[in-house]
């Protein structure tokens, strides 16, 4: 046999182990049961839209808080290592002594997710957000476990490659001199000045490094970040992590910028550290006002910056949650002004101004869709035709499936896939295969080799796969 020949063979053989898995995944996919047992098995590459501290689920962290003997606030279900100043707290050895400790574990595991959630009695949105300060106090003690915890979990589902948004960068620069900054830029942005507004960024970007903002980014990604990453072993045959830095959206503009340009500093200068991210509700009356002040921010920081990716909750939003104005604008800016790398969530699509030219933008440039079905249903109660996923699909735009807080939502990634395949009957497995390697191909991962590691490993895992359905 010729080379040509045992190429074309090889090629058929390949073809047709696809076209098995293709003719498996059509018979089932009005069948939940059979869906969940295919993608279990289906090798799903990397989740990118991914918070760590609502990715642990509750249970480990009730554990490390009874361990420690935290205080548990009886009315908000809070829980804080000293006993606090409002409201009745009690201590877990108290609770426990009372008899009453499997109550309350039912009752946190409750309000820290979205478990037994009954959608009447309190707002969806609120119940996911607020989640988060309840159990900060158990997330700063539990890092090392909470990482093994992902990965072990990865490993099992077939999901080789994470990329966390880990972790704030602990800062205590002093910036109160610098607040007049706030309404400054605020008033330059209302009067769309953008060269001013980068003159004033330019004074506090000076400022700023003054000030060893270095330092703390420095300080962030080798004692806390490489130390905890390389001791865990985190990387290995079957799995890696890379981190992306966030900024809070809520909080005031020197005080947000300062953040972000230690949190590029520290992207700039960490392999391990591979991307930027802007988190918290949208439409939180800070992060509404501030939105394209926000964009401009990036838009800076990616001039000091060039080599640093980064990916924006943009779009969070639907009808009802905002004013309807407010939903026209957000991922534009995001993707024009900003100059996104990857867009999260995304949900507003369908109500943003020249949306058709914006999906053109976004496949031309290669600009990726985290699509998040479960958060986007229970946060924003938009799913199936209401999600504007069709739409992504439709003009070609890089689509990634990510899991956002899956602790708090209760979810894996593997039900991602399940949603996906029963809710879109025009998506076929070529294309989830294609979203799958999408998850890779559009990680912000530095090092090439790293990459090229990951997508051969998914060429393997999928060979391995696909031959389930061959005929014997």
């Amino acid at each position: 046999m010729n080379k040509f020949s045992l190429f074309l063979l090889l090629l058929s053989t390949a073809f047709g182990t696809a076209q098995n898995a293709e003719t498996y995944f059509d018979k089932i996919r009005n069948n939940e049961a059979q869906l969940t047992a295919f993608f279990s098995q289906m090798p799903k590459g990397g989740d990118l839209h991914h918070h760590y501290s609502g990715s642990v689920y509750a249970e480990p962290l009730i554990a490390y808080a009874i361990k420690n003997n935290f205080y548990l606030n009886l009315e908000t279900l809070e829980v804080q290592p000293q006993r606090g100043t409002d409201g009745i707290w009690e201590s877990f050895e108290m609770i426990q002594k009372n008899g009453a400790l499997p109550l309350y574990q039912q009752k946190i595991i409750e309000k820290w997710s979205i478990k037994d959630f009954n959608g009447i009695s309190y707002p969806s949105d609120k119940q996911f957000f607020e989640s988060f300060g309840k159990f900060e106090a158990t997330i700063k003690g539990t890092f090392e476990q909470g990482l093994l915890e992902l990965k072990n979990r990865a490993i099992k589902e077939q999901v080789s490659y994470i990329e966390t948004q880990l972790s704030t960068i602990p800062c205590d620069m002093n910036t109160e001199d610098l607040t007049p900054y706030n309404e400054e830029l605020r008033s330059l942005v209302a009067k769309k000045d953008e060269k001013a507004v980068f003159k004033a960024l330019d004074q506090l970007f000076a400022t700023f490094n003054k000030r060893e903002a270095a330092k703390y980014a420095a300080n962030f990604n080798t004692n806390f970040v490489a130390k905890m990453h390389n001791d865990l072993k985190i990387d290995d045959a079957q799995f890696t992590m890379r981190y992306q830095n966030f900024v809070l959206r809520f909080m005031e503009p020197v005080d947000l910028f300062k953040n972000l340009v230690i949190a590029f500093i520290s992207a700039d200068n960490s392999s391990l550290i591979d991307g930027v991210n802007i988190v918290s509700p949208e439409d939180g009356a800070t992060a509404m006002k501030d939105y394209e002040l926000h964009m401009l921010l990036y838009k800076y920081c990616h001039t000091k910056f060039p080599k640093v990716k980064y990916s924006m909750h943009a779009g969070e939003l639907t009808l009802g949650l905002v004013q309807p104005e407010e939903l026209t604008w957000h991922i534009n800016s995001a993707v024009y002004t900003a100059g996104a790398n990857r867009i999260g969530h995304g949900v507003d699509l369908a109500y943003e101004k020249n949306n058709y030219e914006l999906l053109r933008y976004m496949a031309k440039n290669k600009i990726a869709i985290e699509i998040n079905l479960t958060s986007n249903e229970f946060i924003l109660k938009v799913k199936e035709n209401r999600h504007p996923f069709s739409l992504y699909k439709e003009f070609g735009v890089p689509i990634v499936i990510s899991t956002d807080d899956a602790g708090i939502l209760r979810t894996n990634l593997t039900e991602q896939y399940v949603l996906l395949a029963k809710r879109y009957p025009q998506v076929s497995y070529k294309d989830i295969k294609e979203y799958v390697y999408n998850s890779i191909r559009f990680a912000f991962i530095e090092e090439s080799k790293v990459k090229e590691q990951l997508l051969d490993d998914l060429d393997r895992r999928f060979k391995k796969f696909e031959a389930q359905f061959t005929p014997q």
